[in-house]
């Protein structure tokens, strides 16, 4: 399963507990990325994000996703982080992969914040392992195809920008 903003987890097992006087049962979780374990009330597992990762065919729709041209995100840090963040809250891995692209162009261009360089690594380590752990293959497999899809994105996006720039340019000078 996929446990949001914490990425590949194995139930271990489902377990009942008494909590305030009644009777809950949970998921064990084993995080793969710490190995750390978590109790999900199974009762709230959906509204918690708790889901099953991609198929393999969504594998190459993520990839795609990825190489695929965004729009730009707030300008002022504060009002992107939010963003963000609430995207990353959601679980769903494209929109974790909307975020990795628009902070990978951004680093690009000009020095994160603390907390956006943090985001950016939560998120590129996030894609990266659905994907190894879905299509079977080692991280370092699977690392540079999202090198590749992120640097065509970024590509396109700069593109773009300079595109509009200049027909602004043109169109303020025919004025």
């Amino acid at each position: 399963v996929v446990y949001p903003n914490h990425g590949i987890g194995v139930i271990e097992k489902i377990t009942t507990t008494e909590v305030a006087g009644a009777q809950n049962s949970f998921y064990l979780l084993r995080l793969k990325s710490t190995e750390s374990t978590v109790m999900v009330p199974i009762a709230n597992a959906s509204e918690i994000g708790l889901r099953s990762p991609i198929n393999n065919i969504q594998c190459d729709s993520l990839l795609k996703a990825l190489s695929a041209a965004f729009t730009n995100p707030p300008i002022d840090w504060k009002d992107r982080y939010k963003e963000f963040l609430e995207r990353m809250k959601t679980g769903d891995i494209f929109h974790v992969a909307e975020v990795l692209k628009n902070l990978t162009y951004l680093s690009l261009n000009k020095p994160l914040s603390f907390r956006e360089k943090r985001m950016l690594e939560r998120a590129r380590y996030l894609v990266i392992s659905e994907l190894s752990t879905v299509c079977r293959k080692s991280e370092c497999v699977v690392e540079p195809l999202v090198d590749e899809a992120l640097s065509k994105c970024c590509s396109k996006h700069r593109t773009a920008t300079v595109t509009r720039t200049l027909t602004r340019s043109n169109i303020a000078v025919a004025h």
